[in-house]
Formats: structure tokens, C-alpha cells, sequence
């Protein structure tokens, strides 16, 4: 039997009803405010482009925000333009490039241990409302930087900084230690199809 247009707009008012009741519950159980560890990991595209919508999203509410790129060399990218004229904004490009370009296990380590100094300092600043560590999960992968080290680092921060992280392969620790941890998963990509990198979507 086909429902009429009443018929659908009340199970349509009833359902909304009910997930009202379980959304308004949640947000009254959420009582408290903290800084927060954010891990964007996974082999999907998207993880420092979601980082640096949060950077937009801080400085949209007058938050100071410092950003570490750990593997990164170039500073050609389209965010990096743009948020380096932004008041409030500290940008650091502190990685010589892919590991697979530098092919030298002591410089990358020190390279690494060099932006970690900067990182840190960052971490220990109250004026940073947000923290971007983009790429810091793979000096942890390939062991550059020690895990439990970083984690002290992070845990001894200002109580209302938040942090995010991104990078393939977060350490089990890493994912233990966030608050919130979304994997980004890799469906389709338009490079194995041959297609270059493309401004405005890839740098």
C-alpha cells in the first residue's frame, strides 16, 4: 500500500523527532571543554587538506594557529600561499622532501629531530589556540623520532591547545593517545589514471 503525502510527512516528523531526542542527549552529556589530540591518518587523499580547513575554521574565531610540515620541502603549495599572509598564522616548511628523494636515513633523522626543536616550541606556546603537525606520522613510522617522546611532548601542552596530526600509518600509540582519529580511505585516485598533480586540488 503506497503511502500518502500526510502519511510520509509524519513518519518524516517522527523519525527527525527521535534523532532530535538523541542528538539534544548527547550534546548535554558533553559537559566539558579540553584541547584536543586530532589524528587524520589513512591512504585516502584529504588529511592535510581536512588540517588546513581547520586552520580556516581557528582563525574564523580570532585563534592563533602555528603549522609544521615534517616531510614537505617546497613551498609552492596553494594553503601554504594563502595562510602565510593571514594574521596569526605561523608557518613552518621544515622537511626536505620525500624519503624516496633524499635517500639518506642521517639527514632525514636530523631533519626530522631539527623540526620536532620547532615543533615543540609551538607546543609550549599558550598564544596557539591550534597546532597543525602536518606529516608527523611518518618520521614516527620510519622511527626518526621516538614515539613516547613526542606523546610527552603533546600531553604536556597547554590545556585549551588543539593539536592535529596527519600522515598514512599513525602508530598504534599515537591513535591511543588522540581524541579524535578519522582514516581516510583510498577508493580512487586520479593519478594512477595518469593525471598530474593539479593546482588547486593536489598542491
Amino acid at each position: 500500500m503506497t503511502m500518502n503525502a500526510t502519511d510520509r510527512e509524519q513518519r518524516h516528523r517522527a523519525r527527525m523527532q527521535r534523532k532530535k531526542a538523541v542528538v539534544d542527549a548527547a550534546i548535554e552529556r558533553a559537559d566539558r571543554d579540553q584541547g584536543l589530540l586530532l589524528v587524520l591518518t589513512g591512504n585516502g587523499k584529504g588529511k592535510s587538506s581536512s588540517a588546513f580547513g581547520m586552520v580556516a575554521r581557528a582563525l574564523g574565531h580570532g585563534m592563533n594557529v602555528g603549522v609544521a610540515q615534517f616531510i614537505k620541502g617546497r613551498s609552492d603549495s596553494g594553503e601554504e600561499a594563502f595562510f602565510r599572509r593571514q594574521p596569526g598564522v605561523r608557518w613552518h616548511v621544515l622537511g626536505e622532501g620525500f624519503t624516496w628523494e633524499t635517500q639518506n636515513l642521517a639527514r632525514d633523522t636530523e631533519t626530522a629531530r631539527r623540526a620536532w626543536a620547532v615543533a615543540r616550541e609551538m607546543l609550549r606556546d599558550e598564544t596557539l589556540g591550534l597546532v597543525v603537525l602536518d606529516e608527523l606520522t611518518y618520521p614516527l613510522k620510519y622511527g626518526w623520532l621516538e614515539v613516547q617522546a613526542v606523546l610527552r611532548d603533546l600531553a604536556a601542552r597547554p590545556p585549551m591547545q588543539h593539536v592535529v596530526i596527519t600522515g598514512r600509518a599513525a602508530p598504534d600509540a599515537l591513535i591511543e593517545a588522540a581524541d579524535t582519529v578519522t582514516g581516510l580511505r583510498d577508493i580512487k585516485h586520479a593519478f594512477r589514471d595518469g593525471v598530474r598533480a593539479q593546482k588547486g586540488v593536489d598542491l
